[in-house]
């Protein structure tokens, strides 16, 4: 319970800091609508799904991250143009992030629901199906951005943060996949230990 609360109120406090003073309502809407969406699900779903307390800590951290791109737009990133400044470079990367986190937790959370609804047992192809499914999303994420930005023109310029990158929807994808690989190398024997302990 006392996790749960420190949870609420972490999420709670950077979502209002979030909002109260965004670069674009309209960009703000389209980068926090995922974790926000998040919540709900997890909200609706308490009883019947609970993840282990790490799935919990990774989808706090990408909804920050998810809160930070929306307040000043992924482009903008106050801390990401110094970095830029200092590495000599025009482009702000702070989208490479969110979509590092893109891979980093979606594997996770495909893992444990998959194997606690028994669909897999732990091992290689469990490994590799949330993997895939890490790629699959990603994709689907790109094709929403595609799909937002025909529909609405300049208006999602700062959403879809390609900066002029020809590769960025490539490198988006690549980075989930790096993230996803990388989650799974760091987080599988606490996450199985986690797994275990739900049973």
């Amino acid at each position: 319970m006392h996790n749960k609360i420190i949870w609420i109120v972490i999420y709670a406090a950077v979502l209002l800091w979030s909002v109260s003073d965004p670069k674009d309502m309209f960009t703000w809407w389209l980068e926090a609508i995922p974790a926000l969406i998040a919540v709900v699900l997890l909200w609706a779903t308490r009883n019947r799904f609970q993840f282990t307390s790490l799935a919990y800590w990774l989808i706090l951290v990408h909804c920050i991250v998810l809160f930070v791109g929306a307040r000043y737009t992924y482009a903008e990133v106050p801390l990401f143009d110094w970095l830029a400044q200092i590495m000599g470079s025009e482009r702000n990367n702070y989208d490479k992030v969110g979509h590092f986190a893109q891979g980093f937790v979606p594997v996770i959370l495909a893992r444990e629901i998959m194997l606690r609804n028994g669909v897999l047992k732990m091992g290689a192809w469990c490994q590799f199906l949330s993997v895939c499914f890490v790629l699959a999303f990603s994709a689907f994420y790109e094709l929403i951005e595609w799909w937002v930005a025909a529909a609405t023109g300049e208006d999602a310029e700062a959403f879809l943060g390609t900066q002029g990158y020809v590769w960025d929807t490539q490198s988006d994808m690549f980075l989930a996949l790096i993230g996803g690989i990388c989650g799974l190398l760091l987080l599988t024997r606490l996450h199985n230990r986690q797994i275990s302990s739900k049973k």
